[in-house]
């Protein structure tokens, strides 16, 4: 249940206790909690990705021959990583990736990556619907936690799920147009002939390209239910 985290350390910070310490406890666990929620609303980021996963010949693919990737994500840059490994201790869950830079960075930068499903559904999720939150982050948030809930019933792995979350993707993260996205659209267009799929192929890259590309992808969605 996405209600229960059901890590003990986050339970406890989350819900308060009676634990008759008093106070300064208290206090204490309300100040870790401001610090993690203002860390996350400045350097947190929740995603979807897709990943092509079609049939191969050692291997069952997806049923849409797509994957749904989902991660919450830290980054720091080497001198702040103990603030990664105290997010680590505070939730119970996720890692802590080295990601080596050989750019104009002056340091290399650390990763604290949760991506197992169970652990955003019990700890990560919960945690930040109690405690929501402040920045323009807690929309792309709430339609992360959209998705997750489609693909906890496994809309996911059907051709109208998965648009669905992809419709929801594109929302998240500044609105950046994804490659990939567009790629899934062309691949569940029906297959009709040259006039009108010569069109829908003309208009995908375009229309990512402009503010209108949502009214196209609502158009886009209505015409593949219709087959």
């Amino acid at each position: 249940m996405l209600e229960t985290p059901s890590n003990p350390q986050v339970l406890a910070a989350s819900c308060g206790s009676d634990n008759p310490r008093g106070a300064d406890n208290q206090q204490e666990r309300l100040i870790e909690i401001g610090w993690i929620v203002g860390f996350v609303d400045g350097e947190g980021c929740f995603s979807i990705n897709f990943i092509r996963q079609p049939e191969r010949a050692n291997r069952k693919g997806y049923r849409t021959g797509i994957q749904v990737a989902h991660e919450f994500a830290v980054t720091q840059g080497a001198k702040s990583l103990s603030c990664l490994r105290e997010l680590q201790d505070f939730f119970g869950v996720g890692q802590v990736y080295l990601n080596k830079r050989y750019d104009n960075h002056k340091e290399h930068l650390y990763r604290f990556v949760v991506r197992k499903r169970k652990e955003l559904q019990d700890v990560i999720i919960p945690f930040f619907e109690r405690h929501p939150l402040r920045t323009s982050k807690n929309d792309d948030f709430k339609k992360f936690a959209r998705c997750m809930r489609l693909i906890q019933t496994n809309e996911h792995l059907t051709k109208v799920g998965l648009i669905q979350i992809v419709e929801i993707a594109e929302t998240m993260n500044q609105c950046k147009p994804r490659t990939e996205m567009i790629r899934i659209l062309r691949d569940y267009t029906p297959n009709i002939d040259s006039p009108q799929r010569l069109l829908i192929e003309d208009i995908v890259p375009s229309a990512w390209r402009h503010a209108g590309a949502m009214e196209w992808l609502h158009c886009s969605l209505s015409t593949l239910q219709k087959y």
